[in-house]
């Protein structure tokens, strides 16, 4: 018997796999993750998504700094190539009624009319897609704080994928994927996480396990409180995001230092140069920029602080010659110690 279109199955599931090891490869320490986004790409690509609503809805639960946010940029890197490909909405801006007006424009005859420009327009919508995927993402940061009106909203784009703007024009929403974030239930969780002192922390590490069920029902049961039953039924996928353990923390830090390399190397072009962070630093800047309450929120601006804000002194100051190996380490009392190699050492408070 004949088989047919073996070819483009195979190059299909090349591509396909390619985009779930590059989603997991830039979120870390979540790999429920893509089983539970990827699957709704690969029916968006292959033409199989239902007609008259967005092509996936998804609410991120979890603790803080655990990689809700992570994920829609790793997504939109994946499918764009750059994690600014998202419509980002801070719902912490729109928690009145009449702040919703700035997302869909001031109707005719309103004062205003002609300078409110929507945010949720056709063209900005389209704009965040790219050649190489025609689907955009919008994520709603923190819907839990968005105004009544808001949800209103949300409910009519969520059921038929279509939006009405202010001056009566239809947007479609069937090429987008939509992501709403929330913090429900954090409190109670970080209660779960750090019962009180002489407590061990709850152990999660396991995708599965006791642990990591009880905060996803937390978070279920947070946001079933918080939202109407008819949203509920309109998201595609709940996903509960536990926290991050100590390897994971580590595999962020390292993925950071590499992105700060990479762009050594595209900004300074024929004058970059190698760059090491010492095992003492790494250290440090693990103990300094995670934590269970806050995960890994404030990793970024640890590294900002004690590598980028000295290293930019060095090479402001024309130290670094091109190609040199520069490695940046941690001296007793905290000092930054910058080494160029061969030609001279720097010292930074």
């Amino acid at each position: 018997m004949a088989t047919f279109g073996s070819g483009n199955n195979n190059r299909r599931n090349s591509t396909n796999n390619g985009l779930t090891s590059e989603f997991e490869r830039l979120l870390v320490g979540q790999p429920g993750v893509a089983k539970q986004i990827l699957p709704f790409v690969e029916m968006f690509e292959a033409g199989l998504t239902p007609e008259g609503r967005p092509s996936g809805v998804f609410l991120l639960l979890g603790p803080t700094g655990t990689g809700k946010t992570k994920s829609v940029e790793a997504l939109a890197e994946t499918l764009h190539g750059s994690s600014r490909h998202i419509l980002r909405i801070d719902c912490g801006e729109y928690q009145m009624d009449h702040e919703v007006a700035k997302l869909v424009g001031a109707p005719p005859g309103y004062l205003g009319h002609r300078e409110t420009q929507p945010l949720l327009s056709q063209a900005r919508i389209n704009s965040v897609a790219s050649e190489r995927s025609s689907l955009s993402i919008i994520l709603f940061d923190e819907i839990e704080k968005a105004a009544p009106s808001m949800m209103r909203m949300l409910l009519g784009i969520l059921d038929r994928g279509l939006l009405r703007l202010g001056d009566n024009n239809l947007v479609n929403l069937e090429r987008t994927m939509i992501f709403m974030t929330s913090n429900l239930g954090a409190d109670k969780m970080q209660k779960e996480l750090m019962p009180g002192m002489g407590f061990a922390a709850m152990n999660v590490s396991d995708e599965k396990g006791p642990g990591a069920k009880r905060l996803e029902s937390i978070g279920l049961a947070a946001a079933r409180k918080k939202f109407s039953p008819e949203f509920m039924n309109r998201i595609d996928s709940t996903i509960a995001y536990n926290p991050l353990d100590d390897k994971a923390m580590l595999k962020i830090l390292d993925l950071q230092i590499e992105n700060i390399q990479n762009h050594i190397d595209h900004r300074l072009g024929a004058r970059s140069f190698e760059l090491e962070v010492s095992a003492k630093l790494r250290k440090f800047l693990l103990e300094r920029g995670t934590s269970i309450q806050y995960g890994a929120r404030e990793l970024k601006r640890t590294i900002q602080r004690f590598v980028l804000q000295p290293l930019a002194g060095v090479i402001n100051s024309g130290q670094i010659p091109p190609g040199s190996l520069v490695e940046i380490d941690l001296k007793n009392g905290g000092k930054i110690l910058i080494r160029i190699q061969p030609e001279s050492e720097e010292e930074e408070d």
